[in-house]
């Protein structure tokens, strides 16, 4: 009989778990691409431009689970931050004192909470949209926060309460809440097919 190479089981185990690592990370860095095309296309609004972020960050956390979801965003962030132009005004470590730097800070944690919802039981569609919505006002509050201290306290030009409430959410809000439903009907086919094994 042929002689057949038998792998043992403990290095049969490695190889399938450097398998799953290397998938997980293409898939982190897939996402952060998308985040990064995603602040590219724009559409200009007074104060806080529109951009299709959220929707890729939103899907990182469902599809990715939360803590790489959030990898994938935190990643974006970093690289924005160490000056590479993937934001919608540049990059750099001075981009922390711009007025919208908290609505990056919020799709981190806005991923991370859209993850932690989608995975908490079934992926049906009220529980996808749920863990989007709540991504959403993770977000909104995180940016609308940091804008409003960010005018105070560095640009000694405080934006009052009713404007920031007008520009920095009634006037984005509508076209994110529409992004969430995209997410949502784009993770139910999605799923299925991308099995991310250790997904968390």
């Amino acid at each position: 009989m042929p002689q057949r190479d038998i792998i043992p089981f403990g290095r049969g185990v490695t190889i399938i778990n450097n398998q799953l690592k290397t998938k997980s990370m293409v898939m982190i860095a897939m996402f952060t691409a998308l985040i990064t095309a995603g602040a590219y296309i724009r559409i200009p609004v007074p104060v806080c431009p529109f951009t299709l972020q959220f929707l890729f960050t939103t899907l990182a956390g469902i599809i990715l689970g939360k803590n790489k979801g959030a990898a994938a965003t935190a990643l974006y962030v970093l690289l924005g931050l160490a000056g590479l132009p993937v934001f919608t005004g540049g990059g750099g470590i001075g981009y922390v004192l711009q007025p919208t730097f908290g609505y990056l800070i919020g799709f981190i944690a806005g991923s991370y909470l859209t993850g932690l919802i989608a995975h908490g039981g079934e992926a049906t569609t009220k529980r996808l949209l749920t863990a989007c919505f709540a991504g959403l006002g993770v977000v909104y509050a995180c940016g609308m926060l940091y804008y409003r201290i960010i005018s105070v306290v560095y640009m000694h030009d405080p934006i009052s309460i009713a404007n920031l409430f007008l520009y920095c959410f009634v006037l984005a809000v509508p076209g994110d809440i529409v992004l969430c439903i995209l997410s949502t009907a784009a993770a139910k086919r999605l799923m299925p097919v991308i099995r991310l094994k250790g997904v968390s």
